[in-house]
């Protein structure tokens, strides 16, 4: 009985060391530091601190890129919004609900994001891209010509074909 007992209690044990510690986890971007963002304000507010989000537009129905694939459940995008840098450049904004769907789509097209936790962002000025470093967004390639120099982070994404990494290559 006490060994049916030990045994018991040590299965627990590792079961929560397990737990805790995150082994066997599979998502290699667990530990990147990468912000969040629960709804379009806080995506915007993110932004704002670092570079310009102004005119925020929710699905604007003027504004045609990833129209389509928002409404496809295959993207695991959650929202879709628009909003213009300081130059007057475009900014897409992308709630994501399941990040893993979203990189399996953008693996399909070589897409490039710059990402938090739980959303994706696509400026189109480069200035812009820079000046949103600061927030500890990544950038998440899809293609397999990019080049991570030495002393960058390079980390395999969700699906095979994806990197995530603090290089920002000149747009």
């Amino acid at each position: 009985m006490r060994l049916k007992r030990a045994v018991i209690a040590g299965t627990t044990a590792l079961a929560a060391l397990v737990l805790v510690t995150g082994c066997g986890e599979d998502d290699p971007m667990a530990d990147l530091g990468l912000p969040s963002a629960s709804d379009m304000a806080s995506l915007a507010s993110l932004i704002n601190e670092h570079a310009a989000c102004q005119d925020l537009e929710t699905d604007p129905a003027d504004w045609d890129y990833m129209k389509d694939e928002a409404k496809n459940p295959a993207w695991g995008i959650k929202e879709r919004a628009h909003c213009e840098d300081e130059h007057g450049d475009d900014i897409t904004l992308l709630l994501i609900d399941d990040m893993r769907k979203f990189q399996e789509q953008s693996a399909k097209g070589e897409e490039s994001w710059q990402i938090g936790q739980d959303f994706a962002i696509a400026p189109v000025n480069g200035e812009t891209v820079h000046q949103l470093a600061e927030s500890k967004m990544m950038a998440l390639s899809c293609s397999p010509d990019l080049t991570v120099p030495s002393g960058y982070k390079k980390i395999d994404g969700l699906v095979d074909g994806c990197v995530v990494t603090d290089y920002l290559a000149d747009s």
